[in-house]
C-alpha cells in the first residue's frame, strides 16, 4: 500500500477508501435516476421525446469532455478540494432543475452537472492509484464497473417511485440531497492524496496526451468501452418508451425492467473479475461472439419480442456481454500509465462517453424508440463493431509482443 496517504486523517484511510467506492455510481445516478420519468417529463414540459432524451446526450457529452482535461488540472492541483467543490455545485444543479421548466435552463443544468460529476468521478478512479499499488490495486480496479453498476441498477427503481409518488422532479431533489451529504462526509473524513504535483505546462500536458494517444491498445480499449457502454445507454433512452408507450406498462414497470438489465451489468462485472487470470483476448472473443449470436436471435424472434419478458431476457443476456467487457478493459486501461494516473483516468473517461453520447444518440435517431427489433438492430450494429474492435485489438497486441520478443 502506498505510504502517501499519511497526516491527521490516516485513521479515516477506510473511510475515505469506502467514500471513494461509494460515489463511483453517482454518474449512472445521474443519467439514470429520472429515466423512468421521461414520458412524463416530456408531456409535462410540453416537448418531444427527443428533446428530453438529449437531457441524457448533452450530460453525457459534457461529462466525457470535461474529464479531457480535468485529469491534467487534478494531477497538477490535487483531487480533494476540487471533489468537494464538484460536489457542491452538482448538488446546486440538481435543484436547478428541479424547480424550472425551461428546457433550455434544464440543458445548461445538465451540461454543469456532467462536468461536476466528471471531476468526481475522475479524481475517485485515480484516488486508488494514488493510494494502491500492485495486487491490491488490481483488485480494486477490477472492482470498479461492479460497483458502479449498483447506479443502473437502484437509480430506476427509485426513480420510478419518486415519479410516482412525488412527481419528476423529486429525483433531481434526491440527487441534491445525496451529493450534499457526500461533500460533507468527503470534507470530513478525506484528504489529499496526490503525492507529487505536475507543473501545469501546456507543453507538458500536450506531450503526456500525445503519448498516451499514440498507444494504440489504449485507444482501442477506450472504444470497447464506449462500445460496451453505448448498449446499455440505448437501452436507457427508448426503453422507457418502449415498455410505457408501445408496451402500455406502468412507470414503476419500467423502472423494474431498468433495475433488473442493471443487475446484469454487475453480473457481467462479477464474470469478468471471476476469470481475470484467464486468456485476455480468448474470452473477450468468446463474450463477443456470444452477444452477437443473443442479437441474431432477438431479432430473428420479430414480434415475439412485443412479450416484455422476452424482451428484457434478451437485453439482459447482451448487458451481461457488455459488462464483461467494460470490466476487463477499464482495470486493462487504467493500470497503462500508472505515473500520469489523473491525465488517463481523464482520457478513459472522456472519451469513453465521448463515444457513448455519440453512438446512443445516433442509434436513437436512426432506430426511434419504437419496439423491440430496433433496439435489436441497434445492438447488433455496436456488437459488430465490437468484434471489429477486439480484432484489431488483438492484432495490435500480437505485433507488440513479437516486438519485444525480437528486441
Amino acid at each position: 500500500m502506498n505510504e502517501s496517504f499519511t497526516g491527521r486523517k490516516e485513521r479515516f484511510r477506510p473511510i475515505a477508501t469506502l467514500l471513494s467506492l461509494a460515489l463511483l455510481p453517482l454518474s449512472g445516478f445521474a443519467t439514470d435516476i429520472y429515466v423512468p420519468s421521461l414520458p412524463d417529463m416530456a408531456a409535462d414540459l410540453h416537448i418531444s421525446n427527443l428533446q428530453i432524451q438529449f437531457t441524457i446526450t448533452i450530460f453525457l457529452v459534457s461529462y466525457g469532455v470535461s474529464q479531457l482535461f480535468i485529469g491534467s488540472i487534478l494531477d497538477s492541483f490535487g483531487r480533494y478540494r476540487i471533489g468537494i467543490a464538484s460536489l457542491l455545485i452538482f448538488s446546486l444543479a440538481s435543484f436547478a432543475i428541479a424547480t424550472t421548466h425551461s428546457i433550455t435552463v434544464m440543458y445548461l443544468m445538465r451540461v454543469i452537472q456532467g462536468i461536476t460529476v466528471g471531476a468526481v468521478m475522475a479524481g475517485k478512479r485515480v484516488y486508488f492509484v494514488d493510494v494502491f499499488t500492485g495486487d491490491k490495486l488490481k483488485h480494486y480496479l477490477s472492482l470498479f464497473s461492479i460497483i458502479w453498476s449498483t447506479g443502473p441498477i437502484v437509480a430506476p427503481f427509485v426513480g420510478g417511485w419518486l415519479q410516482t409518488l412525488f412527481g419528476w422532479q423529486a429525483s433531481f431533489y434526491a440527487l441534491a440531497g445525496v451529493a450534499l451529504v457526500f461533500a460533507l462526509l468527503e470534507f470530513i473524513f478525506n484528504e489529499e492524496t496526490l503525492r507529487q504535483r505536475a507543473s501545469f505546462q501546456l507543453r507538458h500536458v500536450v506531450s503526456v496526451y500525445g503519448n498516451m494517444l499514440s498507444t494504440r491498445s489504449f485507444v482501442l480499449g477506450i472504444s470497447l468501452l464506449g462500445l460496451a457502454y453505448s448498449m446499455v445507454m440505448v437501452y436507457n433512452m427508448t426503453g422507457a418508451f418502449i415498455v410505457e408507450h408501445h408496451l402500455g406498462y406502468s412507470v414503476v414497470s419500467a423502472g423494474y425492467c431498468a433495475l433488473v438489465l442493471g443487475f446484469a451489468w454487475m453480473v457481467g462485472g462479477f464474470i469478468s473479475k471471476a476469470m481475470i487470470h484467464r486468456s485476455f483476448f480468448t474470452k473477450l472473443a468468446l463474450n463477443t461472439g456470444l452477444q452477437l449470436v443473443i442479437a441474431l436471435l432477438m431479432l430473428s424472434s420479430g414480434r415475439a419480442t412485443d412479450n416484455l419478458y422476452i424482451l428484457v431476457i434478451f437485453a439482459f443476456l447482451i448487458h451481461v456481454g457488455a459488462g464483461f467487457t467494460f470490466n476487463n478493459y477499464m482495470t486493462y486501461c487504467m493500470m497503462q500509465f500508472p505515473k500520469n494516473a489523473g491525465v488517463a483516468s481523464g482520457l478513459i473517461g472522456g472519451f469513453t462517453f465521448a463515444i457513448v453520447s455519440g453512438l446512443s444518440y445516433l442509434m436513437v435517431k436512426v432506430l426511434p424508440a419504437k419496439d423491440g427489433v430496433n433496439l435489436g438492430l441497434s445492438y447488433l450494429i455496436l456488437i459488430l463493431v465490437s468484434i471489429l474492435t477486439v480484432y484489431f485489438a488483438f492484432r495490435e497486441e500480437t505485433v507488440r509482443r513479437r516486438a519485444m520478443a525480437l528486441s
